[in-house]
């Protein structure tokens, strides 16, 4: 009788690991029970507005009272999403000259924003490349980067891509590891706003990049979450992805998420958008995305594609979405600006140049692990643990507070 006892409380997930929970998901979670007055949030990354509330773009506003004036149903969207959110999508990543050439030679499927379009990206590359292409991954990176990839069965192999040392991007570790790569590996790029670095290559250094993947073979996969988030201007934001593409003529995955640029976090906007170099490879490519995105999640969300499309297809709507990006820039900018000042003014020990080298939603202090330890049990200031913040969570009621407090844990340390 005890025997079968036994039997009747086991499970069949016995074997089951526990995963601890996600280390900025749980950070917030730590943020929203904390009952000080003066806490600051500045790990997860979502804008917030001078008053450190959410912020719906106004151009959003005008896009959700267009829909609903017209009228909403919600019938199925098409298994690879709404077309012209595709269309349009693609467009605006690689501007209208590069899409006019490309558009016969493109694939492309509505994701479940960045991450999904990222799943998308590797069920391709799996269903399409035997053996298995290594990832190569920059590091630090955004940390479902190797959950995506390794999920699926392929290697991730870290590379070294930015430097504690100067604070910045190590230009020649990246040249090394691709002059070194595997030929037929697939390596993730962030296409501006690194996350968590803050620290993109130039120009220049792009155009190199671009040389060295098509000499050595490789495939680029842009993880594009933050295009005209970063500098207030899509154009600029979108180089690397239309250099690698139309000047250096490489095969290239573009995954496009519209969470940060268009503040749709909760709506999961996304699209995969695959340049090929033939049109026989896009109509086969996109035949296989219909049929991986089948059996995945059948047919993505329609609500937030269509608040997109109807902003990406206005020319009016579309120009208060380019000034909505530079209120959201400039912000972001200023608040780095007046970070930096403050930890200047208090003698911070150490030079904080890197904080306005760097760019988009995300800073890299460099503090040590105990630093950011203390700020948060003392000061009750949340910071991931590697000491990225987002520069989102600053403003004019915080920022002082928040750079006087590095300042005096740093003097502490000494």
């Amino acid at each position: 009788m005890a025997t079968e006892t036994q039997t009747l409380t086991q499970s069949w997930f016995d074997r089951a690991r526990f995963i601890p929970p996600d280390a900025i998901f749980a950070l917030t979670a730590q943020y929203l029970a904390d009952p000080s007055p003066c806490k600051v949030n500045l790990g997860q990354g979502t804008y917030r507005d001078k008053n450190g509330s959410p912020w719906v773009l106004p151009s959003v506003n005008k896009s959700r009272e267009l829909l609903s004036s017209h009228g909403l149903n919600h019938e199925y969207l098409p298994i690879v999403g709404l077309t012209e959110f595709r269309k349009e999508a693609a467009r605006l990543a690689l501007g209208d000259e590069l899409f006019a050439k490309k558009q016969n030679q493109l694939a492309t499927c509505q994701s479940l924003s960045g991450t999904g379009a990222l799943h998308l990206a590797g069920l391709l590359l799996r269903a399409c490349k035997t053996p298995l292409p290594k990832i190569y991954v920059p590091e630090p990176t955004w940390s479902n980067h190797h959950q995506v990839f390794s999920s699926l069965g392929f290697q991730c192999k870290s590379f070294r891509y930015y430097s504690p040392e100067t604070r910045d991007l190590d230009i020649d570790s990246y040249y090394a590891t691709l002059k070194s790569a595997e030929p037929n590996s697939v390596v993730i790029i962030h296409a501006c706003a690194h996350n968590p670095t803050g620290c993109d290559p130039s120009k220049e250094q792009w155009q190199e990049l671009a040389h060295l993947f098509k000499e050595r073979q490789l495939f680029p996969l842009f993880d594009a979450a933050y295009l005209g988030f970063n500098s207030g201007n899509v154009d600029r934001d979108a180089f690397a992805i239309r250099w690698f593409i139309e000047e250096t003529g490489l095969e290239a995955g573009v995954c496009l998420s519209f969470a940060k640029n268009m503040g749709l976090y909760g709506e999961r906007v996304g699209c995969f958008l695959l340049a090929t170099n033939t049109e026989q490879a896009a109509v086969k490519t996109q035949s296989m995305l219909e049929m991986l995105q089948r059996s995945e999640v059948s047919n993505p969300p329609a609500y937030g594609a269509k608040i997109a499309n109807t902003i990406l297809s206005s020319t009016t709507l579309r120009q208060a979405w380019y000034d909505d990006l530079i209120t959201m820039s400039d912000r972001i900018r200023s608040m780095r600006k007046a970070l930096y000042d403050k930890l200047v003014s208090t003698g911070a020990p150490g030079s904080w140049e890197h904080l306005i080298r760097q760019s988009g939603m995300f800073g890299f202090l460099g503090l040590s692990p105990s630093v950011v330890l203390r700020l948060r049990e003392q000061y009750h200031i949340y910071m991931a643990d590697n000491s990225r913040i987002s520069i989102a969570g600053l403003n004019d009621g915080n920022v002082e507070y928040v750079g006087q407090s590095i300042a005096e844990c740093l003097k502490q340390e000494c």
